[in-house]
């Protein structure tokens, strides 16, 4: 602004605006560094206060304690370990405040901040520090604030009555990560004190010791009984049995889970099942739920009661809730359902479709093998028999508890029924004029009573005219013999097919021979 092609003048008022500006904003730093003094100075006040209200709930807790210790014993010693890890952190931050002040060799003045000195952070920076890292001091600095935390939860665990206050302490010493609107992610002591002025600094550690009596006045309040912060009573709550399933099997193990009517992180202190206390330090006894997990061997085939006491901490003092339940157990299946579905037996040369099952145990748990048995899917097989008179099924079934149970069954294998012969259509005996038979065709099939589809086909026959010697015929119609020796024939004459053969298409399994067709001719 003061430098290139420019008059003496301009000169002159270009340096003068320069002036201006940072004498504005000396006098803006001066005011902001004030600020944070006298923000330093309204908290110091309000901490003092706050100190002398925590001494008198702690007198009250201490007087309770003797009239009514029954109730008040147990929190007014909470009160007390509170007291103990709160003074131990306010006076740790006292001693970075007065840290503070040594390092930059800050005098108070009066009593109070020399603000206007306290505008440079170096000495901090340098101490806590190092690059993107905290240096040693600052990291112990981290592990002092994260074990004041800890040792208030540890006070205050294992009681749902504090559910409440470990939230609201919880989100008001935050120390985790912070990532701002640009940039990448800080470290808390990064984010909160790195590059501030000295004075900044020390009032946030003013605010800090200030959020640690708060905490403390909050805590004595729920001790007490007061409703500074939200206790949670469990006495509404219902306990609930919920089994892992319906029905078990005799002598199975008894597999499900007892559970609060409203879910929360509680975990109990005592579980009772049916008059037998369960060892919750075991693995696996108490989920991330803080439900108890229960396994005990069932009764008997029938319905059977489960009841017990489910005990929490609620303000020192053991709660018991006692629930009560009811489960089926079903007898441990011994025997497999197996079933053709069209017919009590299989046939040979065809497809037999059957279910298989297994009674109480899903279909996917179920395997069933034998010659010629082929698996399609869940409970569904389908049968094709070999050689032999009978075939055997073993079906073998896995059980919940990983057990194995298993049965047969001998089915008979019978060879398919002698087809039916037709002439045109018609079974057994027909009338015919002549010209139908001539040109007429033979076929033939298993009837009706035959529940399977096995299309046959006629592939050679004997045809008999009375007076005329016997004409054999392959193929399903008659041939010229045959058609000459049925011109012969006359009214009323009686046609015979007989030695009727039959093959089934695409499949080598033996066709019986085919009933003879008799047919009267009618002109």
């Amino acid at each position: 602004m003061a430098g290139g092609k420019l008059s003496a003048r301009q000169k002159m008022i270009n340096l003068m605006y320069l002036v201006f500006i940072a004498m504005m904003a000396m006098n803006m730093s001066k005011e902001v560094l004030s600020a944070f003094s006298a923000m330093d100075a309204k908290f110091e006040s309000t901490n003092e206060f706050t100190t002398a209200s925590n001494d008198n709930l702690l007198k009250g807790l201490a007087l309770k304690a003797e009239e009514k210790p029954a109730e008040f014993r147990v929190v007014a010693n909470k009160a007390l370990q509170i007291k103990s890890i709160s003074d131990k952190f306010d006076a740790y931050i006292e001693s970075l405040k007065k840290d503070i002040l040594e390092g930059g060799k800050y005098e108070l003045e009066n009593g109070m901040l020399p603000a206007e000195e306290m505008d440079n952070g170096d000495y901090l920076d340098e101490k806590w520090f190092t690059g993107d890292r905290l240096t040693k001091v600052g990291q112990e600095v981290m592990r002092v604030f994260e074990k004041y935390k800890s040792d208030v939860k540890e006070v205050l665990a294992g009681d749902v009555t504090y559910e409440r206050a470990i939230e609201n302490f919880d989100k008001r010493f935050d120390f985790s990560d912070i990532k701002p609107e640009e940039g990448a992610k800080l470290s808390y002591l990064d984010y909160n004190f790195k590059g501030f002025p000295a004075i900044a600094s020390y009032a946030k550690l003013t605010s800090f010791q200030n959020d640690v009596k708060t905490t403390e006045a909050n805590l004595y309040n729920v001790f007490l009984g007061n409703s500074l912060e939200e206790a949670v009573t469990l006495k509404n709550y219902q306990a609930i049995v919920i089994p892992d399933k319906n029905a078990f099997f005799a002598g199975e193990k008894f597999q499900g889970k007892v559970v609060l009517g409203k879910y929360a992180s509680v975990t109990p202190v005592k579980l009772n099942i049916n008059g037998n206390d369960v060892a919750l330090t075991e693995k696996g006894a108490i989920d991330s739920l803080g439900n108890a997990r229960l396994n005990f061997t069932t009764g008997s085939v029938g319905e059977n009661e489960v009841k017990g006491t489910f005990t929490f901490m609620e303000k020192g003092v053991e709660l018991p809730i006692e629930f009560t339940g009811n489960y089926v157990v079903v007898p441990r299946p011994n025997s497999a359902t197996i079933s053709a579905d069209k017919m009590n037996v299989v046939y040979r040369g065809v497809v037999n479709p059957m279910t298989i099952s297994f009674a109480g145990v899903s279909d996917n748990k179920v395997n069933a093998n034998a010659v010629g048995l082929k698996k399609l899917s869940n409970g569904k097989y389908e049968m094709r028999p070999q050689t032999g008179r009978e075939v055997t099924i073993n079906v073998t079934a896995t059980l919940d508890d990983g057990s194995k149970v298993g049965d047969k069954k001998t089915f008979r294998i019978k060879d398919l029924p002698k087809p039916l012969g037709k002439f045109n259509g018609q079974v057994g005996n027909a009338k015919l004029p002549r010209n139908n038979v001539e040109i007429g065709k033979l076929s033939a099939d298993f009837g009706d009573d035959f529940d399977f589809t096995l299309p046959i086909n006629i592939v050679s026959f004997t045809m008999k005219v009375p007076g005329k010697p016997s004409v054999n015929v392959n193929g399903n119609r008659l041939n010229t013999a045959a058609k000459n020796a049925l011109r012969s024939a006359r009214r009323g004459d009686i046609v015979q097919f007989i030695n009727i053969k039959a093959k089934a298409p695409n499949n080598p399994i033996r066709i019986k021979t085919v009933t003879p067709v008799v047919v009267e001719l009618s002109n």
